[in-house]
């Protein structure tokens, strides 16, 4: 006789609802993402795939390696990019960081901030300091493909192609033909290593017809680099600074900067210097078969790059561990045929934010891929890029880039600004580099809501691992984040009040730093980071900060006008100037990113959020404006409104076939889309502290299956 009977007895009598019984059969995860392998039949240049580790990605075409990257550079690029590929033009005018500052007065004093100065001479070391330093393309390793008259193929000679990926392992596979002859290659990323592996398998070989050919492009410090510039050979240096049986050592220098790309290979074949900047991997006669690796590292490695066979047993291994641990969500058991797509994008979400930010760093939008803003982090984004892996039971994942805000050089850079400013504790800023320095920026450096970020992401940590080496690890940071959010706050003695500003701009950057203030996100953004931080110092025995206390207990009322919450209160006007319409509707995160603090008034919300479904130009958003949608939509009981938000058919709202999510032309690419997604779509399964209903933000007609997600606080 079945015991099943009696477990669901104990089970009732114990106060465990039925339905979590029902979800005791776990998922077939690896059926769950290779489902979801990503097939491409053409030369799409949006649809280039990536392999890579999160500190490290290198991103193919069709041919499965980096053939062809003229052809990819107006699509997504095929980059090679890493955490500490970074470089810097000489200062040669002397410019300084001096000369980015102005004024601003704000509430009865001066405060110098960091911006696009438009003087003369300041202007030309404000456009130094923004491009300098940049993130680097490292190297393009692509074929030298020969058709049957010698001359070079393009892109457009291939036929027969079909390329997958498979997220549950990371290899790419990718076939075609040559004037009829096939060519099979296997690309991996390895996961520990700065490396990326590959075989190829065709006759071309025997006929000397296809190479490997890996090439050093020139940086170009402009706003984004596609890693295709080879006009200025003189300006740089490559050569072959070792080579033995079976492999070599290629350095690269530009300037002060030096790296090496270290290449290996297991069948015959010589490595010879090419055209300027090239070096060309040439099979020996006969071969049909050639595995090689490339490893790229800021200094010169003693050990040869692993093999192709070791990379993707590293790469199996690694990934199966990734999609094994933390949580799934499995939505084949809906009918609406909305649900697959949903689904193909949390598998391909989760393995692009895997691949592209989950460094030691926090990431730039655009990942490893191209650079966007010169390469550049901004933290406002960390939240979007990195607090899913917390929810997704990967905190570990998280943890690796909030070591980069315990760096000295990095506090010091914080601490400095804010001393600066007269506030006290650190001031995180918005646009950053690997050394924590600060990005003049005219929006940036107004920006406050990143400011809190880090003491959600360490309570995240905290509901994971709610012990005392946890807060003995984060507490300092923690409070030196909310010694700067105390003393920012202006208090107006006629209102008996302090305020958000004036100099601030939103989330929503669409309003003048010198006019704004009370925006309100930011407002139960600063409550609720302030109450965690006193609730940190709780946990320890410590007593409440009393200048956090005094922020706490008169801090500015939330603004609102005709039954809903303005933008800030400084515009009346945000809902019939058609400028603050657009951008962010960031007043939604009040309620959605943000837990209830009692500031937000559920009913209002309410009207708020759907004036803003109605009246928002909604074709003038980003990509997370959607999750951010949808996370409001799910604290409001609005379950089917929380899956229209993440499936609104805008065009800053597309997922292309590799995943990624696509903004436009020179943002073809956009990470913080992807991580919100996630973790939207965990509030929506697992709820939040308080919710008692099951599956707060799915459709009731929806049938979906999760496992290993955590609550939003």
């Amino acid at each position: 006789m079945s015991s099943l009977p009696k477990i669901l007895s104990y089970l009732l009598l114990a106060g465990v609802s039925t339905p979590l019984v029902a979800q005791q059969k776990p998922i077939n995860r690896q059926a769950l993402v290779e489902r979801h392998r990503v097939i491409i039949t053409n030369t799409d240049t949006l649809s280039s795939l990536s392999v890579g580790n999160g500190a490290f990605a290198f991103t193919a075409d069709v041919t499965g390696l980096q053939t062809f990257p003229t052809y990819y550079e107006k699509g997504v690029p095929l980059g090679t990019q890493s955490e500490w590929g970074w470089h810097t033009f000489p200062n040669t005018q002397g410019y300084k960081f001096e000369q980015s500052l102005r004024e601003v007065e704000l509430n009865g004093r001066n405060v110098p901030y960091a911006v696009q100065v438009k003087t003369p001479g300041n202007k030309e070391a404000v456009d130094y300091l923004r491009a300098n330093p940049h993130r680097l393309q490292l190297g393009n390793l692509g074929f030298v493909l020969l058709k049957k008259n010698g001359q070079e193929a393009t892109i457009k000679d291939l036929r027969d192609i079909r390329q997958e990926l498979n997220p549950w392992t990371g290899e790419l596979k990718s076939h075609f033909t040559l004037d009829n002859v096939p060519v099979d290659v296997v690309t991996v990323g390895h996961q520990q290593e700065d490396a990326v592996a590959a075989r190829v398998e065709s006759d071309l070989m025997k006929s000397g017809r296809l190479k490997v050919g890996l090439r050093f492009p020139f940086p170009t410090a402009s706003w984004s680099d596609m890693g295709t510039d080879y006009s200025h050979s003189d300006q740089h240096k490559s050569t072959i600074a070792d080579q033995k049986k079976g492999t070599a050592l290629i350095s690269h220098q530009l300037d002060t900067t030096k790296y090496y790309a270290s290449l290996s290979w297991q069948q015959s074949a010589t490595l010879a210097a090419g055209k300027a900047h090239e070096f060309v991997l040439t099979p020996g006669k006969g071969e049909k078969v050639l595995e090689f690796s490339c490893r790229f590292s800021p200094r010169p490695r003693p050990t040869a790059a692993p093999t192709f066979a070791a990379t993707r047993q590293n790469s199996q291994q690694q990934w199966g561990a990734f999609w094994r641990s933390g949580g799934a969500v499995d939505f084949s058991g809906t009918t609406d045929p909305r649900a697959r797509e949903l689904e193909r994008r949390v598998v391909l979400s989760q393995y692009l934010t895997k691949l592209q930010g989950a460094g030691s760093q926090p990431p730039q939008e655009t990942g490893l891929v191209l650079n966007s803003w010169y390469g550049r982090p901004h933290l406002e984004m960390h939240w979007w890029h990195s607090a899913h892996f917390a929810l997704w039971g990967r905190p570990a994942l998280l943890e690796k880039s909030l070591t980069w805000y315990a760096r000295p050089d990095v506090q010091a850079v914080a601490r400095g600004i804010a001393k600066r400013q007269g506030y006290e504790g650190v001031r995180w800023q918005k646009m950053t580099d690997p050394w924590g320095q600060e990005g003049p920026s005219s929006v940036g450096a107004f920006l406050i809501w990143q400011q809190p970020h880090f003491i959600y992401f360490a309570e995240e940590i905290y509901r994971q691992r709610p012990n005392a080496a946890t807060l003995k690890l984060y507490q300092a940071r923690v409070s030196a984040t909310a010694d700067f959010m105390a003393s920012y706050p202006f208090f107006e003695k006629d209102k008996d009040r302090y305020i958000l500003g004036k100099g601030v701009i939103p989330a929503q950057e669409r309003f003048k730093a010198e006019e704004t203030f009370n925006p309100t996100f930011e407002l139960v953004y600063w409550n609720w980071a302030l109450n965690t931080a006193q609730q940190w110092r709780v946990r320890q025995g410590q007593p409440r900060n009393p200048k956090w206390d005094a922020v706490l207990q008169k801090l500015s009322k939330l603004p609102q006008a005709n039954g809903v919450y303005l933008a800030t209160e400084s515009a009346p006007d945000s809902y019939t100037n058609p400028e603050f319409k657009t951008d962010h509707p960031s007043v939604l995160a009040a309620l959605g990113v943000m837990p209830a603090t009692g500031q937000v008034d559920p009913a209002t919300m309410r009207r708020t959020f759907d004036l803003i479904w109605k009246d928002w130009s909604w074709d003038k958003t980003w990509g997370w404006d959607f999750p951010m949608t949808s996370m409001t939509a799910t604290r409001l009981g609005l379950p089917d409104r929380a899956v229209d938000a993440l499936l609104m058919k805008v065009q800053t709202n597309t997922y292309l076939p590799s995943g990624h999510n696509y903004q436009e032309g020179r943002l073809p690419i956009y990470l913080p889309g992807n991580g919100g997604l996630l973790a939207a779509v965990a509030l929506m399964c697992a709820g939040y502290d308080g919710c008692k209903e099951e599956n707060p933000g799915i459709p009731k007609g929806w049938k979906v299956r999760w496992e290993g997600l955590s609550k939003m606080p």
